[in-house]
């Protein structure tokens, strides 16, 4: 820990592409508030990474920055690119003993930025700073995306066992290599390395920090305000409108 009227250090442990995105609920066609919502998810595009991550996140909305909420979360899919990614957020069609084929729409963008994954005083944090849309609308305030924020980030041990009625199934958790399960050192959360993330199954928790990370943690994390031709979730993505709404990346309104 910093001793008192001494800066912190702060170590940039990875910079990328953040995407938000929520998925309906099944056969919604056009939802108009969180409860028409299944999922609330982000994407983690690091720059010059191979793996880009899909993240869940839990209560269906980002923790609140000042009250300082802690949500859990998981990894739901590790792809090597993107594209391979928006496969995973396409329109799902399944069969039903009773109702026959059910239909869960494609996921709809709600916003896009940029993040850091930062070490400060061996906790690690999320931090990022939204680019689209430029003034955020209903959808974003639903979900808690502000225009920036920081959460601190910590990785739960498999192997500790979880609370009743909360967490993924055993077989559905993280499965790590030996030697990263020891990064853990017996303690129920891992807070210092960003390896643990690149596992499906990691779950995580995120704990409201700060709702100005550029200046607390002197981070310039390089948000640049987008359109429709230059946004990443349109170039990176492949998310065509023809497939999943953007209204909500570039208006904010519901789709």
């Amino acid at each position: 820990m910093a001793e008192p009227g001494q800066e912190r250090e702060t170590v940039v442990l990875e910079e990328g592409d953040i995407f938000f995105l929520y998925r309906p609920r099944v056969e919604e066609e056009h939802p108009s508030s969180i409860g028409d919502v299944q999922r609330f998810e982000m994407v983690l595009r690091p720059h010059g990474g191979e793996k880009v991550r899909l993240l869940v996140v839990g209560r269906k909305r980002l923790p609140e920055a000042e009250r300082h909420e802690r949500h859990w979360g998981f990894v739901e899919a590790i792809r090597h690119s993107a594209k391979d990614i928006e496969k995973e957020l396409r329109e799902r069609r399944y069969d039903t003993g009773t109702r026959g084929e059910r239909r869960q729409p494609a996921a709809r963008p709600a916003g896009e930025g940029v993040y850091a994954i930062t070490l400060e005083d061996g906790q690690m944090h999320l931090s990022y700073a939204l680019e689209l849309p430029e003034k955020p609308g209903e959808v974003q305030k639903a979900f808690r995306i502000a225009p920036e924020a920081s959460y601190a980030l910590s990785i739960k041990n498999p192997e500790k066992g979880k609370p009743v009625n909360a967490g993924l199934r055993e077989e559905d958790e993280a499965d790590y290599p030996e030697k990263l399960q020891e990064e853990f050192r017996g303690r129920r959360f891992a807070r210092e390395d960003i390896r643990l993330l690149d596992f499906e199954g990691a779950e995580f928790i995120l704990i409201g920090a700060r709702s100005n990370p550029e200046s607390e943690y002197g981070l310039d994390l390089g948000a640049e305000h987008e359109n429709y031709k230059h946004a990443e979730t349109i170039r990176r993505l492949r998310m065509v409108k023809s497939r999943h709404p953007v209204k909500p990346l570039l208006e904010g309104g519901w789709a």
